[in-house]
């Protein structure tokens, strides 16, 4: 039940403030007024409101967009550590300069329109600024089902159009060369494994020997391997693992004899037990420049730093164990490098400009760093191959799906080969070979040579 409070007025007279509860039992203010009977009024109405399901808590709905961002919607919006990761970063560099001192119930769609041709003017590109918007619009949707704002400001405002680029699909012969100049045999394997089963990188360095069913042939996908910014993991580590790969469902993918047999000796050569990885750095080492990666353990397993000046330890590899610990082993040194590049990536210390990937040092707990294997296995096999496209690990994946179209296999079958959530995903790889234009040309020719006249 709400009341009206009397209140000094500046000349002396008396003013009246309409209190009411809201739902929680917190104590709120409606306005201040003239008369009582406005006060009346004025409670009256919040409580109409309330009971209706609309804010009418002022002090919500005028906060700075920067402090809902940051204190409301990234803390309690459900989303993928990676997705946090991603969001965080564009939040950082695109969407709180512009918006972050402003009134989250004042913010118009002028506003976003005026934002996203500054940010084209600026050179950002159609995909950065598409993505941009569809976080600031999650934001304000968000805003609005809690009823911070009555207006979302990023309806009807549009982006510049994302062009939709051609797939270049390797070709059976490319990859036959680039297979022939990868560096060693674990490394061909890998290849063979992504362009046999469709995998996802995330899901391929997260395999284990238990996810193989020699006898069935079959490979079971039901984990992932993400790797992220240290601050961004439940536990500062680097590699998160999700019992559950993209589409969120477990998969099986049959696998031709001769790859099912090469994992097994692959298993049995290497005395990999059943929950060890099948594809881990040290197994690459021999093939490639060791000298940039750093393999540790996690700081719980490395012990104690010897005791500094005021007789006091740290755990090894962590940045405690480095600067207030002095320790300059090569698991602190890792630690701190490890800070310094990802300060640098966020673009916290400009000076000195920050390195390319291949003078930084990574480390890892067994997984292969996303940015290693590139750099220093695949595109130096590409560079040797000399194919004439720049294929990436995970066009290997397209391949999959391409050359299984053409073969001749069912959508379906192919949607559930790569765990797609819609079958309209997979059409996007039929006709994506070369050939399958040969195939309509020699059909064209035929029906014209049908009907020429003799």
């Amino acid at each position: 039940m709400g009341f009206v409070r009397e209140r000094p007025g500046t000349n002396g007279g008396v003013r009246y403030q309409a209190l009411y509860d809201d739902v929680k039992g917190h104590r709120r203010s409606a306005g201040t007024f003239v008369t009582e009977a406005e006060a009346t009024r004025a409670w009256q109405r919040a409580e109409d409101r309330q009971a209706d399901g609309r804010s009418s808590d002022t002090r919500k709905t005028r906060q700075r967009f920067r402090r809902y961002v940051e204190d409301v919607w990234l803390p309690h919006h459900e989303m993928e550590a990676r997705t946090r990761e991603t969001y965080t970063y564009y939040l950082n560099k695109h969407i709180l300069p512009v918006f972050g001192g402003m009134r989250i119930n004042e913010i118009q769609p002028a506003d976003v329109r005026e934002w996203v041709s500054e940010l084209k003017a600026a050179g950002a590109s159609p995909t950065v600024i598409r993505q941009c918007h569809t976080i600031l619009s999650a934001v304000f949707t968000t805003a609005f089902n809690d009823q911070i704002t009555r207006l979302h400001p990023c309806r009807g405002v549009k982006t510049p159009p994302v062009a939709k680029k051609l797939r270049t699909i390797i070709t059976p012969d490319q990859f036959d060369q680039l297979y022939t100049a990868l560096p060693s045999d674990t490394a061909r394997l890998m290849a063979e494994v992504l362009i046999e089963s469709g995998l996802r990188w995330a899901e391929l360095i997260e395999l284990r020997p238990v996810d193989l069913n020699r006898r069935m042939r079959m490979l079971t996908v039901s984990r992932v391997a993400v790797e992220l910014v240290a601050k961004f993991h439940p536990t500062g580590g680097r590699f998160l693992i999700k019992d559950y790969p993209k589409d969120r469902e477990h998969r099986r993918v049959k696998l031709a004899p001769v790859v099912a047999d090469q994992l097994h000796t692959h298993i049995t050569d290497h005395g990999l037990a059943p929950n060890d990885l099948l594809f881990t750095p040290t197994l690459l080492l021999q093939a490639a420049d060791p000298s940039h990666l750093q393999l540790v353990t996690e700081p719980v397993d490395l012990g104690l730093t010897e005791p500094n000046a005021a007789g006091r330890q740290y755990r090894h590899g962590t940045l405690t164990g480095y600067n207030p610990g002095g320790c300059k082993c090569e698991h602190c040194r890792g630690a701190y490098a490890t800070y310094r590049a990802e300060r640098r990536a966020a673009g916290k210390d400009p000076h000195p400009a920050p390195r390319t990937t291949r003078s930084r040092t990574l480390t890892t707990d067994g997984h292969i760093p996303r940015s290693w294997f590139p750099e220093h296995i695949w595109k130096p096999a590409l560079d040797t191959a000399g194919i004439g496209i720049r294929v990436r690990t995970h066009d290997l994946r397209h391949a999959h799906a391409s050359w299984l179209l053409a073969g001749g296999a069912d959508l379906q079958t192919v949607k559930e080969r790569l765990g797609h959530g819609s079958i309209i995903t997979t059409e996007k790889y039929l006709h994506a070979l070369a050939e399958t234009d040969d195939t309509a040309l020699t059909a064209l020719a035929s029906i014209r040579q049908r009907h020429r006249p003799n």
